[in-house]
Parts: C-alpha cells; sequence; structure tokens
C-alpha cells in the first residue's frame, strides 16, 4: 500500500492543488476566469504524469504554509521557499525553479541602490520569505541556495495578504503609503508590463530556491513528486515552462 496521500490521489484520480489566484505570473485567474501561470502549468504536468485531473482550490496562503492539511489538498505548487521552519511543518520534495527577489519603487522614487531603502517603508507579504529577509531572519537551507547579504533595514514593514495589494499601496506614488516593495522579480515585471508605475532596483537581494511542498506523513508521495519533477527537469519540460511565462530559464541557480 502507498501513503494515504498518494492512495487519495490515485482512487480518486484527483489531484488537489493549493494555490493564489492574485500572484501573477505563477498564479492568476485569466480572462476565461480560469486558473492560469506558471506553477499551474507546472501543477498540471505533475497531475498528467500522475494519470489524474487536477483541480484547484484556494485557501490563504498562511494556512498552506501552517501545515496539518488534514486531506484538505494534496500539494502546493506555490512557489513556496523551503525555509528552515516550514520543514517543521512539511515536506519539500522537489525544487522546481529559482526565483531573484527584488525590491520595486514608484517611477517618482529617487532611490537607485538597496541602501538608499535604509529606514523606509517597505511593504512585503505578510509570513513569507520576503518578510523574514527584513526581519533579518531568513534561513534558507536547502542543497544549492546562493548565499545572500542583508543590505536593507527598514524604518517600517508593512504585510500585505498578496503583493498585488502591496504594489496598488505603491502605485498611489512614492511614499504615499509605501516607499518600496519586496517581492519576486517575475511579479513585479508582470505588475510593470499591467501598467503599474514601477521600477526595479538591481541587483537581486537573493535568489529563491522555490519547491514543490507536500504535508508530512506520506514519504511514497513525496518520492512520487519528487521522481515527476526529476523527470521535468530532465527532459526539459520545466525549462520550457520557464521560457514561456518569464522568458528566462530559471530552473537553475543563478
Amino acid at each position: 500500500m502507498a501513503g494515504e496521500t498518494l492512495d487519495r490521489v490515485m482512487s480518486n484520480k484527483k489531484l488537489v492543488l493549493s494555490s493564489d489566484p492574485e500572484y501573477p505570473p505563477q498564479s492568476f485567474l485569466n480572462n476565461d476566469n480560469q486558473m492560469d501561470g506558471f506553477d499551474i502549468d507546472v501543477a498540471k504536468e505533475i497531475a498528467k504524469r500522475l494519470g489524474v485531473e487536477l483541480e484547484i482550490i484556494t485557501p490563504a496562503w498562511d494556512i498552506i504554509t501552517a501545515g496539518n492539511w488534514g486531506g484538505r489538498w494534496d500539494i502546493s505548487v506555490g512557489s513556496m521557499t523551503p525555509t528552515k521552519a516550514r520543514a517543521e511543518k512539511l515536506d519539500f520534495p522537489a525544487i522546481y525553479y529559482y526565483t531573484p527577489a527584488n525590491f520595486a519603487v514608484h517611477n517618482d522614487s529617487s532611490a537607485t541602490k538597496m541602501e538608499d531603502l535604509d529606514g523606509k517603508v517597505i511593504g512585503s507579504c505578510g509570513g513569507c520569505t520576503y518578510e523574514a529577509y527584513l526581519k533579518k531572519n531568513l534561513v534558507i537551507d536547502a542543497v544549492g541556495t546562493p548565499k545572500f547579504d542583508y543590505k536593507v533595514t527598514p524604518g517600517e514593514i508593512k504585510t500585505y495578504d498578496t503583493d498585488t495589494t502591496a504594489f496598488d499601496d505603491l502605485r498611489i506614488g512614492d511614499g504615499a503609503r509605501l516607499d518600496a516593495v519586496f517581492s519576486a522579480l517575475p511579479t513585479i515585471k508582470e505588475a510593470i508590463k499591467n501598467g503599474y508605475p514601477l521600477k526595479v532596483i538591481e541587483p537581486a537581494a537573493f535568489y529563491e530556491p522555490l519547491s514543490v511542498a507536500v504535508d508530512k506523513g506520506d514519504p511514497e508521495f513525496s518520492a512520487k513528486v519528487a521522481e515527476i519533477v526529476k523527470a521535468m527537469h530532465e527532459d526539459g519540460t520545466l525549462s520550457e515552462l520557464s521560457m514561456k511565462w518569464y522568458d528566462a530559464d530559471l530552473t537553475k541557480a543563478q
């Protein structure tokens, strides 16, 4: 017998994914009101290789990262960083890509480098790696993680349920509610593409290894997911999806 999660997935012929409808281009509702994005495509491919259908639900991020899912969903393909604290509650069977974390400022901002943001009001998603970085307590213990330093000391950190809401506050004007937002570079670029008056502060503060996450207690399911993602790396599927959504191959550490 397989583990409980793998048994459930295979018997129901359905893989239930927890996702975020407001995290473009990783996951979002498209013009047809369907979930779309890089993470969604990766999850669809995992389900396809398992031989099952994909069902998507959208619980809050802090509920996903808390673990103890109780079978409400089976997997998170949600650009999650495998931190030491999260590994106490979740298993991370496979890293599927790496993404740069950058600061974004309003077009009217005079900031040109990270150090210019010292003492400023900076927004980020709550309970995520970006908030941990701003608090200078980020620990990423995944193999192959590039080293990083803390380059910014915020005067105030404002947290949001989604990055999009933070961008909405920043677009109002330089310093009106925020001086900067700290987020994934692809997410910032997508906001700029959608008309937000923002610019990117280079270089990236750090590179995140991003992993599939599953609930603890089913090593057979973890092993199966790891096997599938490894094959997706080897046959070029993940590189193709990365190029589709990011115009860059982010499947290897920079």
